[in-house]
C-alpha cells in the first residue's frame, strides 16, 4: 500500500496512477485533517464490488462454503476440455 500526501501526487498523477493501475497497489492520498481519501484501480474496485456481493448474500455465502467444502473432500470431477471452430 503507498501513501502519498496531495501536492506529490498532484505532481505526479501519471506515475502513481500508473502504479495503482499497473501494479495493483493501494494508495492512501493524505489530506489536512485526516481527510484521506483510497485510490483503487476500477478492476480492483470491481473485484471487490463482486466479493461484497457474493459473501454478502447468505445463500451465495452457503453455496460457496459448500463448494469449498466439496473440493477438499475431493469431491469433484475433471473433464477435458473440447476446442469448437468457430466456422464450424
Amino acid at each position: 500500500m503507498l501513501a502519498v500526501n496531495y501536492t506529490n501526487l498532484r505532481d505526479n498523477m501519471k506515475t502513481y496512477m500508473d502504479r495503482v493501475t499497473d501494479d495493483y497497489e493501494t494508495m492512501i492520498v493524505t489530506r489536512k485533517n485526516n481527510k484521506n481519501i483510497v485510490m483503487l484501480s476500477e478492476e480492483t474496485y470491481n473485484n471487490l464490488m463482486e466479493n461484497i456481493h457474493v459473501l454478502g448474500n447468505k445463500s451465495n455465502f452457503n453455496w460457496l462454503m459448500e463448494s469449498k467444502a466439496q473440493l477438499e473432500k475431493g469431491h469433484f470431477s475433471k473433464q477435458e476440455l473440447i476446442t469448437v471452430d468457430a466456422d464450424e
